[in-house]
């Protein structure tokens, strides 16, 4: 294994993942250039608050662009004096449901943006770029865990679609440039510094202020938690492991120089189990507003991890047990709850 190069262009750097692999990238030494559009979809104190954390932990060594990846020519202008020798690319517009309510943002950002990265990537040669997929490309499919081999092509969402795209024209410039690219469906992320919009979040705060919390799906559905040390530590196993352009069949199928994992805690956790771990690192009971299934959404997920930990030795350790208090601590000390 070989750390790629010295300097890494990182996308949704004020983002949740985006934010703390720029930290984990300057902490082994890194130049990191950070981009982000600090657009509004939840506040933007919150962004912010993530780039002075990482700009007070490392100085000069994190560049930050306030930039919209999804203009091209303002992406080129920008980038122009820097140099960079791979590429994390995690700046999307994020969430599900929103989807069904602004459907331009997604193609913008996640259809037009992926393609200027993938341009970006290719003039300047660099040396690997890894990406943000999602496990909501499986759809609904019913098999459990998923896997890189499954079929992904049933989305119920458009955010899932675009990310399905995402792959697709990945394929096409591993093929036609050799661009070495590696995509990560993630499977759900919390943890400190996470996102407002997420059940966590939503969860935590309400339970603290004795609000009901709403449970889809009356509270039948599963999901793969994973915490944020362990997708850290897989982003930046993947990054220092591109895929190799020999012909050889890569995770997720391609034999060009393109590898597609699950990062996942390989644990598939029911609701109500989550919720009763937050009441308790909480120190109050919830109250449960039961509601039908969400459109878009899936019963559940449930990450095959065998290809990413065979590939990178991937092994996340941190049981919801022990992510949600830690994630409960931070969130009483930000919020004041």
């Amino acid at each position: 294994m070989t750390t790629l190069g010295s300097t890494v262009l990182v996308t949704g750097a004020a983002g949740f993942i985006g934010a703390q692999v720029a930290q984990a990238l300057l902490a082994r030494g890194q130049q990191v250039i950070g981009i982000d559009n600090l657009n509004a979809y939840y506040p933007v104190s919150l962004k912010q608050a993530r780039l002075d954390r990482v700009g007070a932990a490392h100085g000069d060594a994190f560049r930050f662009l306030p930039l919209d990846f999804s203009d091209a020519g303002a992406l080129t202008a920008a980038l122009e004096p820097y140099r960079f020798d791979a590429i994390v690319h995690l700046g999307a517009q994020a969430g599900v449901r929103y989807s069904l309510e602004n459907p331009q943002a997604y193609v913008a950002s996640n259809l037009a943006g992926h393609v200027n990265m993938l341009e970006i990537a290719r003039a300047r040669g660099v040396a690997h770029m890894v990406y943000a997929s999602s496990s909501s490309v499986y759809g609904g499919n019913a098999k459990l865990p998923f896997a890189v081999e499954d079929r992904a092509d049933h989305p119920v969402s458009l955010y899932a679609a675009t990310k399905k795209a995402d792959e697709l024209m990945s394929e096409t410039y591993a093929h036609l440039f050799r661009i070495p690219l590696t995509g990560l469906r993630f499977f759900t992320v919390y943890g400190p510094w996470g996102r407002p919009d997420m059940a966590m979040w939503k969860f935590a705060e309400r339970i603290l202020q004795d609000r009901p919390i709403e449970v889809y799906n009356h509270g039948e559905m599963q999901r793969d938690f994973t915490y944020i040390d362990d997708i850290v530590a897989g982003v930046l196993a993947c990054l220092d492991r591109p895929p190799a352009d020999d012909g050889a069949p890569k995770a997720g199928g391609s034999v060009k120089p393109h590898a597609l994992y699950n990062i996942g805690n390989n644990r598939s956790e029911h609701l109500m189990r989550l919720i009763a771990v937050l009441e308790e690192a909480c120190g109050r009971k919830a109250t449960l507003n039961l509601m039908p299934m969400q459109a878009g959404d899936v019963p559940a997920t449930y990450a095959d991890i065998t290809a990413l930990t065979r590939d990178t030795g991937y092994a996340p350790s941190t049981p919801i047990e022990v992510g949600v208090p830690r994630f409960v601590d931070w969130f009483r000390g930000y919020t004041g709850l």
